[in-house]
């Protein structure tokens, strides 16, 4: 199972960064849209959160706040979602 050095690891070398680079896309489109539709907005402060909510895990895990239980199953379950975000991008 894996456990907090992994899942910090996913978060500071997959996770962040792919949220980050997803909100720049939305963000250009956005800008070259010139005025962005509510659905766009909405996604936008969705992935900021997103990114917050993974910034203050990243925090959690640094200062040691996580167990490694719940490390294991919180990789788990961003790998599933990685997964399956993948599949979609397949299609």
């Amino acid at each position: 199972m894996a456990g907090c050095e992994d899942l910090k690891e996913l978060l500071e070398i997959e996770v962040i960064p792919d949220i980050e680079e997803m909100i720049d896309e939305l963000f250009e489109e956005i800008a070259d849209a010139k005025e962005a539709d509510a659905e766009s907005k909405e996604e936008y402060a969705e992935l900021q959160e997103l990114r917050s909510a993974f910034l203050a895990l990243l925090h959690d895990l640094e200062e040691g706040e996580v167990e490694e239980e719940e490390c294991g199953e919180i990789f788990e379950e961003l790998v599933e979602m990685m997964e399956s975000q993948e599949g979609r991008e397949d299609v």
